[in-house]
């Protein structure tokens, strides 16, 4: 496996070492020793997974303390745009945000930590996404912040996405009041 550092420190591209032959490809997805060298040392309780049709926007999601999640993602099928946006008041990077394109072809995973919100776009019909994490969800400490808004400043590659009313309501990043 390899790390791909990103402009926010602590936020991850993992990219599996793929074994491909003409009979399909090996990899692993998660092996906590090889993740623990890579300095991502944590304990994950629980997985997720969705199926959604192309051009859905999910998030932007977090959990506020004490369900804080880490999410390590990937795409078992299809593609998506993947955004995380640094929601630590005390981050040189607070507010900024990294997108990656993961695809069933890449493999790529993206590390997650707590403390950040998490959306992602389907670029494909029938794309299916998977995720770890490291809290359980708890409803009462769930936030969203708006996927659209003007001082984040997302480049989502769609005008028109498909939107949960959760999300197409969301507050403002200027309304947002951290608890990290």
């Amino acid at each position: 496996m390899e790390v791909i550092k990103t402009k926010i420190p602590d936020l991850y591209i993992v990219k599996p070492k793929v074994f491909e032959d003409e009979r399909g490809y090996f990899f692993e997805s998660y092996n906590k020793e090889a993740f623990l060298r890579l300095g991502i040392d944590q304990n994950f309780v629980q997985d997720n997974e969705s199926k959604s049709a192309k051009g859905v926007l999910r998030g932007l999601h977090f959990q506020k303390p004490p369900f804080t999640q880490g999410k390590l993602v990937r795409v078992m099928s299809g593609s998506v745009l993947d955004v995380a946006v640094d929601l630590r008041k005390s981050s040189s990077t607070f507010g900024n945000w990294v997108s990656v394109e993961l695809t069933q072809d890449n493999k790529w995973m993206y590390w997650v930590p707590p403390g950040f919100a998490h959306g992602f776009i389907t670029l494909e019909e029938n794309t299916v996404f998977f995720y770890k994490c490291t809290n359980v969800y708890n409803k009462d400490s769930e936030g969203c912040i708006r996927w659209n808004d003007p001082k984040l400043n997302i480049n989502w590659k769609i005008d028109k996405p498909i939107l949960s009313d959760k999300d197409n309501t969301a507050p403002f990043f200027k309304d947002f009041v951290s608890p990290f």
